[in-house]
């Protein structure tokens, strides 16, 4: 048991410093980031964004220490509403594009890909996200009990359960107003840059001869998976 947990914990780590230094190093290119995290070496890799990740990794060997429970609460606090940002984000980032596109003029059979709950599915992941974001800030403003505790307890509790929200308004907003970046609207949008020109009619024909000989098994599968 204990290798297959080693073995799973060294993947997860791999792969998150895999991820976070791509990340790190795509954020630097657009400016939002260091420049110098966008270094590449001559093997591809993203030298200082990885000595970055690595360094903050060693904030593991703080759960050997005597509070490391006060350190889990808050290393938790501060990644715990990450996954709801990200995906949030996601979901509005695809409304704006479907919207945009339709502006624009283009139709649905000009995508190569297309998210099977479509538009109106990332509508709803978006109201979910922001749903539980509300429950997520009533549970850290109002916790259960509230009245019997102090208001340094209170504003603890809050910041346990909401920290992320300020940390990510911390990094948004001082962006926004010293870069002066706008608020794209659906006619502003650039939807060509780093398209890949293809045959679009030749690839969708294609697609809908194999989707059509698709045993009925394999249509439901696809539907659903």
């Amino acid at each position: 048991m204990n290798v297959v947990i080693m073995i799973a914990v060294l993947s997860v780590g791999n792969s998150s410093v895999y991820g976070s230094t791509r990340t790190l190093a795509a954020l630097a290119e657009q400016r939002q980031a260091p420049r110098f995290l966008a270094y590449i070496d001559r093997k591809g890799r993203p030298l200082f964004a990885i000595i970055i990740a690595s360094a903050i990794g060693y904030l593991s060997y703080i759960g050997a220490s005597d509070r490391q429970g006060d350190a889990f609460t808050w290393m938790l606090a501060l990644s715990g509403l990450s996954s709801i940002f990200t995906w949030g984000s996601i979901c509005l980032a695809h409304v704006r594009f479907r919207q945009a596109w339709k502006h624009q003029g283009h139709s649905l059979d000009e995508l190569a890909f297309r998210s099977q709950p479509g538009f109106w599915g990332s509508v709803l992941g978006f109201a979910f996200n922001i749903l539980v974001l509300i429950a997520q800030f009533w549970t850290g403003f109002a916790p259960i009990g509230y009245s019997d505790m102090t208001s340094a307890e209170l504003v603890q509790n809050f910041f346990q359960a909401y920290l992320a929200a300020p940390i990510v308004l911390l990094f948004y907003l001082p962006y926004k107003i010293y870069y002066k970046t706008p608020f794209l609207t659906v006619d502003m949008m650039d939807l060509k840059t780093g398209r890949r020109d293809l045959d679009l009619g030749h690839l969708l024909a294609e697609e809908r001869a194999e989707r059509a000989s698709w045993p009925v098994w394999k249509k439901a599968y696809k539907f659903f998976c």
